[in-house]
């Protein structure tokens, strides 16, 4: 603690940056926010960053790199709470979409050839509990404003809000929106866990899951029904790991063997 105040810090591993944007984004709030905590290191805000002990640590991105293990395990040790926010961070986003380290090593090999790194190693892109214990997870692609102050909050309070144990399809009732699905639109609302307000079905588009796995998400269910739809099963694969491929790794598997 430092006069009262705790130690917060904001890292990025790798991804498109948008969850620390959006926390940059909180135009209104951010003196509060600044105000009401220490920040320790927020790269893209400050350059003022140590390397100290921390209440709090807020980790966005996935681990591609072993420098970025290196440096997970090191926040780890040093932050009392971790925090994963965003997708990439809470399941490994789209980056981690190729479950196959086969394909993935394909895919590596088709852009950068035989180049050799030498900064750092490679490796396949997970999400960062594939290597440290996480705390608590603010999914999103990116991560709500509503959600994030939702959390800053709390957290100064000493608390942590709960994880969103229902799927968008619950808030897309409420919306009183038609199912998708029953106009022959592929739609992951049953899968995907709610925080967005339903807000692509809303507009007649359908839910793509970036919010993540919702617990206990009837997985099998959802594969046949896209199924029996009509819907090509590598489509439907492809459309389920998209966002959360590392999570979907062992369901997927059992399917491997299924033709079109």
């Amino acid at each position: 603690m430092n006069n009262g105040k705790l130690k917060i810090g904001i890292y990025e591993l790798t991804g498109c940056a948008g969850d620390a944007l959006l926390i940059l984004d909180c135009e209104k709030e951010l003196l509060d926010i600044f105000k009401a905590v220490d920040i320790q290191s927020f790269l893209m805000a400050s350059s003022d960053n140590r390397d100290g002990k921390l209440d709090i640590a807020l980790v966005e991105g996935s681990v591609s790199t072993e420098r970025e293990i290196e440096e997970l395990k090191d926040i780890r040790e040093r932050a009392e709470i971790v925090i994963a926010i965003g997708l990439c961070a809470t399941v490994g986003g789209i980056q981690a979409r190729f479950t196959d380290p086969n394909e993935w090593k394909k895919k590596y090999k088709e852009v950068y050839g035989d180049i050799e790194m030498t900064h750092t190693k490679p490796v396949q892109s997970k999400p960062i509990d594939a290597y440290i214990k996480v705390d608590y997870y603010l999914p999103g692609c990116p991560i709500g404003k509503e959600q994030f102050l939702d959390l800053f909050t709390r957290a100064v309070k000493g608390t942590l809000p709960e994880r969103y144990p229902r799927p968008v399809c619950v808030t897309c009732k409420y919306n009183e929106n038609d199912c998708l699905l029953n106009k022959g639109i592929p739609c992951l609302g049953p899968l995907t866990a709610d925080g967005c307000g339903s807000i692509c079905p809303n507009h007649n588009v359908p839910c793509f899951g970036c919010w993540g796995p919702v617990e206990g998400a009837n997985l099998t269910s959802e594969y046949y029904l896209l199924k029996e739809k009509g819907f090509d099963i590598e489509s439907i694969k492809k459309r389920m790991a998209n966002y959360s491929g590392t999570k979907l790794i062992d369901f997927l598997k059992q399917f491997k063997k299924e033709s079109k």
